[in-house]
């Protein structure tokens, strides 16, 4: 056991050398391991992990349809309590041990130009090579994943303080929300009387619903597929939507139309995973002139019902979207606490490590019943 001189000039008498981990080693293939916890650094600081929110990045990475940087530590969404800090960093951060504190995933060098001109996700010292819960274990530092007891933080990381009061599992939705303000109204500029269209009904796409409806948005649409995507269309009307479609059995453009006396959609969102055909039918619900937003990963180069043409026939737009960015986790942060839309209260499954497993395969849609909106572990 180590000591040392905190920011505040406390001294911890006792911290842990090694960190319980859940580790990533394949498909499939989790490991519970011991990880050695860094040596008490000026530029690092030292996070006890409460929670880590899951999403379907993550379900995709254990079943393997994503590929990944094996062996790893996922999550990337945490959020944990300081337990040191360097005091430099603390000036930093503007934080001190013990806040709470939200953790980007990405990191920033803050010196060369996309961190200048704030796109830190094209950081060039960084970007998807280093970020948090994504990056193999060979990369600095190997506690650098929410699936563990502890996160180390290196000095080019960014934090977000959590509002006094909300509790640790709840605030792991900083960064679906999050999401959802950038996808459903920053980047397509969505605003009073547009139409918006939302296809997915995860916790993103509900999140990405209510931002566009928080924008102007004169109607909102969302749509899913099949069984399993019931109970999310159920509650989607709670986040902002005027109407939920099942694609499964209606075809959405004809119930956007009838809908909204024959307008198509001005702004268009793809949260979907693994949907090939989602691209088609964003660019058959977009209006011209649309602009539509793709943020799921499809995980195939097949795009089944996507004619190319119609981006140019109808001067669409399309934004390609990576992460949220800091200062809009601030603003997600806000938007929970204002509980004009349920967040907190959605069909929620929260397990500990050892259970881990059997969540992420409830997420893939192997389970019996329907997957949760949101899903959360514990250490």
């Amino acid at each position: 056991m180590t000591g040392l001189e905190l920011d505040n000039g406390a001294r911890a008498s006792t911290r842990p050398t090694e960190s319980r981990a859940l580790v990533l080693t394949g498909p499939r293939s989790l490991e519970l391991q011991e990880l050695p916890v860094p040596e008490p650094s000026d530029d690092g600081a030292l996070l006890r992990v409460e929670a880590c929110g899951l999403c379907g990045t993550d379900h995709e990475m254990f079943t393997g349809r994503l590929a990944a940087r094996t062996p790893m530590v996922p999550g990337h969404e945490t959020i944990g309590v300081l337990e040191e800090v360097g005091a430099a960093l603390a000036e930093r951060w503007d934080v001190a041990v013990g806040d709470r504190v939200a953790v980007e995933c990405f990191r920033s060098c803050g010196a060369c130009d996309p961190c200048a001109s704030g796109t830190y996700r094209r950081c060039t010292s960084h970007g998807l090579r280093t970020a948090y819960g994504l990056s193999p274990m060979d990369v600095d530092p190997m506690l650098s994943g929410g699936w563990a007891e502890h996160h180390w933080l290196a000095p080019d990381s960014m934090l977000i303080p959590v509002p006094d009061g909300t509790d640790p599992v709840d605030a792991t939705l900083f960064n679906p929300i999050g999401a959802g303000i950038r996808w459903g109204a920053d980047l397509p500029a969505t605003g009073p009387g547009d139409v918006v269209v939302v296809l997915g009904p995860g916790i993103r796409g509900l999140a990405a619903a209510a931002s566009a409806r928080e924008a102007g948005a004169e109607f909102v649409m969302v749509t899913g597929l099949g069984e399993r995507d019931h109970p999310r269309l159920t509650v989607a009307t709670d986040f902002g939507a005027d109407l939920a479609v099942d694609v499964a059995d209606a075809d959405p453009v004809a119930a956007l139309r009838k809908a909204t006396g024959g307008r198509r959609a001005d702004v268009v969102v793809d949260v979907t995973a693994n949907a090939p055909s989602a691209l088609g039918q964003a660019v058959d619900l977009a209006a011209t002139g649309g602009r539509i937003v793709l943020a799921g990963t499809r995980n195939s180069t097949d795009t089944p019902g996507f004619v190319p043409d119609m981006v140019v026939y109808k001067e669409l737009t399309m934004i390609g979207a990576l992460g949220v960015d800091a200062p809009v986790y601030r603003r997600a942060f806000e938007l929970l606490a204002s509980d004009r839309y349920p967040f907190r209260s959605v069909p929620r499954v929260v397990a500990s490590l050892d259970d881990a497993a059997d969540l992420l395969a409830t997420m893939a849609g192997e389970g019996d019943g329907p997957p949760p909106i949101h899903a959360v572990l514990v250490p």
